[in-house]
């Protein structure tokens, strides 16, 4: 055996096989043309129906919730002015010469000369004289303008407020009158509650 190699021919090259192209194609489709599906579109039909349903319902609530905020607010206006009116007539029959006028109506005078009565011994300071009435007696220095047409107490009917209303619109009826005890001798009555 010989120590060095032995050379050897190089084996042919062999030229690759031809590969066949490729070439994109279509996938194939059963049936032609694909159709969608019938029912995403009822559910997307009928999601947009009950947005606009619940968008008419809503718009409905919120125009009657402010029609009911304008009858309240009317409401408190009218009961607004009559607050006033009545807060007015009761200035009217709360003034001194409205007062004046009922209690001339009712027989009482002003005294012009008034006694006096010193507690500490009892004694009487004055002349009493008996007091005088009339129209000039009592006559107010400044005349009211507001209470010419409001009727005295003994022009007023029975049940009747100076404002020519019954005490069923609004006033409290007077109750019966109590039988009156006469007081004990011995001091004041206590009142009787019920």
């Amino acid at each position: 055996m010989t120590a060095l190699p032995a050379h050897s021919a190089p084996a042919p090259r062999r030229s690759p096989a031809p590969r066949p192209e490729r070439r994109l194609r279509p996938a194939p489709q059963p049936n032609g043309r694909a159709k969608p599906r019938l029912a995403y579109a009822v559910i997307a039909l009928g999601g947009v129906a009950v947005i606009v349903v619940a968008q008419l319902l809503l718009s409905i609530a919120v125009a009657q919730g402010a029609y009911e905020i304008d009858g309240y607010q009317v409401r408190q206006a009218d009961l607004e002015r009559e607050h006033q009116k009545l807060a007015e007539d009761l200035d009217r029959v709360e003034s001194p010469q409205y007062l004046a006028k009922n209690a001339e109506a009712l027989g009482m005078v002003p005294n012009a000369n008034p006694v006096y009565l010193r507690l500490s011994d009892g004694a009487v300071l004055g002349e009493p004289t008996p007091a005088t009435g009339g129209a000039a007696a009592s006559a107010p220095l400044v005349p009211n303008a507001l209470i010419d047409g409001v009727p005295l107490v003994t022009e007023q009917a029975a049940g009747e407020t100076p404002n020519g209303g019954t005490p069923a619109e609004g006033a409290i009826a007077a109750p019966d009158a109590a039988p009156v005890v006469p007081p004990p001798a011995d001091g004041l009555p206590t009142p009787a509650t019920h």
